[in-house]
C-alpha cells in the first residue's frame, strides 16, 4: 500500500529533483587536458586527472560526478576524510585544499586540479593529534579526522585565538558521541601552547 500525500513535495520527488539539479551542475567543469588553457570545456564520460595529494602527484580516472572524498578513499586510499554526511554537515570530510578547510564530499574532484590538497594523513603537525589524545578529545574516532584538519585551518588562520572564537571556528564539525567540551580543551592548550 503506498501513502499518498496531499500537500508539497514528496520525499523521493525532492530527491529526483535534487539529483537532476546535482546532475547539471556537474556538465560544465574547469579544463582537465594537459597544456589547455584554463577555461571551461564540457566533460563527459571517464577523464583521467592528476591531483596533488599530501606533497604527491597521483592520477585517477574518474567520472565528472565523481566527489574528491570518493578519488581520496577509493581511488587514493586515503581513509581519514569520512562520508558521514553527504551534504558536509558532519565536517567529517575536512580536508585542506590551498590551505583552506573543505568539505571533500561535496567537492567534485575536477574543481581541485592543479590545486594543493591535504588530508588529516598528509599533515606535518602531531601537536592537534597528541592535543586530541592527551584531552579525551574522541570517542568512536570518526570525526576526529576532520576535526583534526579543521583545528590546524583554524590555528593557522588564529593562532591566538579566545575560547569563543574556537567555539565558532569550529561549529562545522559535528561528534556525534558530544566531546566537544574535550575539543575545546584540547584547542585551548594549543593557543596556550601546552
Amino acid at each position: 500500500m503506498t501513502q499518498q500525500t496531499s500537500k508539497g513535495v514528496s520525499r523521493r520527488g525532492f530527491l529526483k529533483g535534487s539529483s537532476a539539479a546535482v546532475a547539471a551542475s556537474t556538465v560544465v567543469a574547469p579544463t582537465v587536458s594537459e597544456g589547455a588553457e584554463p577555461g571551461l570545456e564540457v566533460v563527459s564520460g571517464e577523464t583521467s586527472i592528476t591531483l596533488m595529494v599530501n606533497g604527491k602527484s597521483m592520477k585517477a580516472t574518474i567520472e565528472p560526478r565523481t566527489t574528491l572524498l570518493e578519488v581520496l578513499r577509493y581511488e587514493f586510499d586515503l581513509t581519514g576524510a569520512k562520508p558521514v554526511s553527504l551534504d558536509g554537515s558532519s565536517g567529517a570530510s575536512t580536508v585542506l585544499v590551498d590551505g583552506r578547510p573543505v568539505m571533500a564530499s561535496t567537492t567534485l574532484a575536477l574543481t581541485v586540479v592543479d590545486k594543493e590538497i591535504i588530508t588529516c594523513e598528509g599533515l606535518n603537525d602531531n601537536a592537534v593529534p597528541s592535543a586530541f589524545v592527551e584531552h579525551d578529545a574522541q570517542q568512536c574516532g570518526f570525526c576526529t579526522p576532520g576535526f583534526v584538519v579543521a583545528v590546524r585551518a583554524f590555528l593557522n588562520r588564529n593562532p591566538d585565538a579566545t575560547e569563543e572564537q574556537i567555539r565558532t571556528g569550529l561549529n562545522g564539525n559535528i561528534c556525534r558521541c558530544g566531546t566537544y567540551a574535550n575539543v575545546l580543551q584540547a584547542v585551548i592548550a594549543l593557543v596556550k601552547g601546552n
